[in-house]
């Protein structure tokens, strides 16, 4: 898949070097604030997503000195409720894609994460956050809450109580505390934000196949009753045997010892 315009708001363009890892660009100077406009943009790349066979791995980065600062407000203030809703839902709908992707996800956190950047950032498998960055769901300070996941991500991620002290207060946090809950699982410098999670998500991209049933398996056996969620990964098991990488894997750890498999994705 090819970004439509490289000066596109949201884009994904190949790595340089390894096409099976996509990069998400988020590119609205100065702070990525996401207009209507970027929420449509969004959930189409989303929804590409998930028929792409090209990707194995997506990086999530804004472009500049900033991640993304939340929906862009003054839009938002004349709309009428039922035109809200259909708008939210939008947004809602962009990131619950880009969650439940089959590709392994990694967003690259500099600068401000807040409102529906922040959600944007749960969407993502792994968050890699620089030292200056900002994290925050600043809601209900202007009389709602958040409504692109932020209740219900936050929350499976950090935990109810924490989840509660940040949504009900609004308040931020800085790249320390949100590694301390959880929030975030690395923080490097700032400098080195992007390079340290392409490398992470260089290891998901040239991976076998069966990186995607993994995430599979535990994103949709997470709720299940555990006599489904290990049907489910029964399932899931055998589909992985079935393909030419699961079959090259197992000859390969009986011919070469563990760990020197080369897969290609199939």
């Amino acid at each position: 898949m090819t970004s439509e315009s490289t000066s596109a708001a949201v884009r994904i363009e190949p790595h340089p070097d390894e096409s099976r890892l996509g990069i998400l660009h988020i590119d609205r100077p100065p702070v990525n604030a996401l207009d209507q406009r970027m929420w449509d943009l969004l959930e189409t790349h989303a929804r590409s997503l998930h028929g792409e066979t090209a990707y194995s791995a997506i990086v999530i980065t804004g472009d500049g000195k900033h991640f993304a600062a939340g929906a862009d407000v003054k839009e938002m203030v004349d709309l009428s409720t039922d035109a809200f809703d259909r708008r939210n839902r939008v947004l809602q709908n962009a990131f619950h894609l880009l969650a439940t992707a089959p590709q392994i996800t990694v967003a690259a956190i500099r600068g401000y994460a807040l409102g529906g950047g922040c959600e944007l950032a749960l969407a993502a498998d792994f968050r890699i956050a620089g030292e200056g960055a900002t994290f925050g769901l600043p809601e209900t300070t202007l009389g709602i809450i958040p409504g692109s996941g932020g209740t219900q991500r936050l929350s499976r991620t950090i935990g109810v109580a924490r989840a509660k002290d940040l949504v009900l207060s609004g308040r931020f946090v800085d790249a320390a505390e949100a590694l301390n809950i959880g929030l975030v699982d690395q923080v490097v410098p700032d400098a080195d934000v992007l390079d340290t999670a392409i490398e992470r998500a260089l290891e998901y991209a040239r991976g076998p196949i069966a990186l995607r049933y993994a995430k599979q398996a535990i994103d949709e056996g997470f709720d299940l009753p555990i006599e489904q969620g290990l049907a489910l990964e029964a399932d899931l098991i055998t589909r992985c045997f079935a393909t030419e990488d699961g079959r090259h894997g197992l000859h390969s750890f009986l011919t070469d010892g563990p760990r020197k498999a080369r897969f290609n994705g199939r």
